[in-house]
């Protein structure tokens, strides 16, 4: 039975939603505020920290999964060209990387204008894409930073599809 079959979507919150969904996994979860979470899931590699943020005003449910990384200063160009290839392969969302907090990010927005709602399939769905795709790019990742690879070849190392669901 599909996830969305045990909620009755019409009128819910989305971070309601999100909520049921963290239940629903086993994942650890924090309810920062009416229109805020935040959780750790568990993925192969690291456990990472998921935020999922709804706007009113511009009718989107933002989602923001990071984790930690420090790479040396003379990594950062290569960092940065790893991330453009990164991104061309990446339909939904994309990865950047917060220098000051020392954290790469992984960033999708889900609009819902016109008074849309979010299923628990779609943001199921979100949150398993941040997920496949940190633990795809992670290997890569390190790779460049702690290795001698170039974005190119770090790029190679990337897992075409990563097994399991979050």
């Amino acid at each position: 039975m599909a996830l969305s079959e045990h909620l009755l979507e019409d009128e819910i919150h989305p971070i309601d939603i999100v909520e049921t969904l963290a239940t629903h996994h086993d994942w650890e979860f924090d309810r920062i505020a009416d229109d805020q979470i935040a959780m750790a899931v568990e993925g192969q590699w690291r456990t990472y920290s998921i935020t999922l943020a709804w706007s009113g005003y511009d009718e989107t449910l933002r989602m923001v999964c990071t984790f930690d990384m420090e790479p040396p200063e003379e990594k950062m160009p290569g960092l940065f060209e790893l991330l453009n290839l990164v991104n061309d392969q990446c339909w939904a969302g994309a990865f950047t990387y917060w220098a000051e907090q020392k954290l790469m990010v992984y960033r999708y927005g889900l609009v819902l204008a016109g008074g849309n709602m979010a299923s628990a399939d779609q943001i199921d769905t979100m949150i398993g894409a941040a997920v496949m795709s940190s633990e795809r790019y992670y290997p890569a990742l390190q790779m460049l930073v702690w290795g001698d690879q170039t974005p190119s070849e770090a790029l190679q190392v990337a897992i075409a599809e990563a097994y399991g669901r979050a």
